[in-house]
């Protein structure tokens, strides 16, 4: 597929438009419902599709159908994502109307990391052709494993990368609205927003380990790869607001996720000795989430929603109207000026009271 550069700057252009206008629309801290997250998740569905009918119309079935398995795949596997998203969103007490910045930030970032491990398994397929059997392999492995640990859960409090940030970066204990830091005495400080930012970019990028090699099982076109997985990754927030509160009800999920896995895996290692159609292998993934889906729907048949529980990751608060009024300015010279100031009243006061000993 000979991709020109304008294509390329059409999808990066249209990544740009649509997070502003999301970022524009959640400009305001707010509780997002279940009606607004619908409306939200239709809207992304619906560009992602009509992206995939403009691919298939000007490159061919072919391509087409492999946008639409790529962009299948990681959907499907996002709802695990999200589930986890969720655990940490509960550990960490975040209020609902501060979820949305921390997804959105989360996003960027994801965006900017699968780029990066696009390129680089691209780079990697074109030059070791065999790194796709490795890519089978790990799939297949990845996908017994979580058939064997389907009912274990993540837990961030016991995560050794939140043991780190908190070793490293001061955090206060409350939550400042929807600051990541603040300063505070003329010390820099994390919120927990910011550790919860953290633990989403990580989680990330341990499911973009899974998902990205599964893609290059029905494609091995960079081009495909980073749209399918772009406009899957913009519609997750809003499947998650979805979601979030019928995870419980996800009870086959896994398993599904699981299977998917293990096809693409087999897939891909008998691509040199019997080439599965992409057409196959679209009905394939699509049968399986669809029968996952199904099963868990009888499963759970009649109950409702209800937030996802969590060990708490520690006692965390809202800061009052008084202490995010008395904040400092965090970055430039005013930030500069209220720590200096306040250092001199400390040693002004500090010469009081040598004085007054004396």
């Amino acid at each position: 597929m000979d991709v020109p550069l304008s294509a390329w700057l059409i999808v990066f252009g249209a990544i740009a438009v649509m997070l502003a206008v999301d970022l524009f629309a959640h400009r305001t801290a707010h509780v997002i419902g279940v009606r607004e997250a619908a409306a939200w998740s239709v809207a992304w569905v619906l560009v992602a599709v009509g992206f995939g009918v403009g691919v298939w119309v000007v490159a061919g079935a072919e391509f087409g159908q492999q946008y639409f398995a790529g962009y299948l795949i990681e959907k499907s596997l996002s709802v695990d994502n999200a589930f986890v998203w969720a655990i940490i969103f509960s550990a960490f007490a975040v209020p609902r109307q501060y979820q949305h910045r921390v997804l959105f930030l989360g996003v960027v970032g994801a965006l900017l990391l699968r780029g990066v491990f696009i390129a680089a398994g691209a780079i990697l397929i074109e030059s070791f052709s065999w790194v796709l059997y490795l890519f089978a392999a790990f799939l297949i492995f990845t996908g017994y494993r979580m058939i064997r640990q389907r009912n274990e859960h993540v837990h961030p409090e016991k995560s050794p990368v939140l043991r780190v940030f908190r070793r490293l970066v001061p955090m206060t204990d409350a939550f400042h609205e929807q600051r990541l830091l603040i300063r505070r005495g003329g010390v820099l400080l994390a919120t927990p927003l910011l550790a919860v930012l953290v633990l989403v970019e990580v989680t990330d990028v341990v499911f973009a380990v899974d998902s990205i090699p599964a893609i290059f099982a029905v494609t091995s076109e960079p081009f495909i790869v980073f749209a399918a997985n772009a406009f899957a990754i913009l519609g997750l927030r809003a499947m998650y607001f979805l979601l979030a509160d019928l995870m419980h009800r996800f009870v086959y999920l896994k398993i599904g996720l699981a299977l998917v896995l293990v096809w693409v895996g087999v897939k891909m290692l008998l691509l040199d000795l019997f080439y599965v159609p992409t057409t196959v292998s679209l009905l394939v993934v699509a049968s399986i989430i669809g029968v996952s889906i199904v099963l868990r729907l009888r499963a759970t048949r009649g109950q409702g929603r209800r937030p996802v529980a969590a060990e708490s990751a520690g006692a965390f608060r809202m800061a009052s109207a008084e202490e995010i009024a008395a904040l400092e300015p965090v970055w430039g010279a005013g930030s500069r000026r209220a720590g200096s100031s306040r250092t001199e009243k400390d040693r002004t006061e500090k010469g009081r009271t040598e004085k007054g000993r004396t």
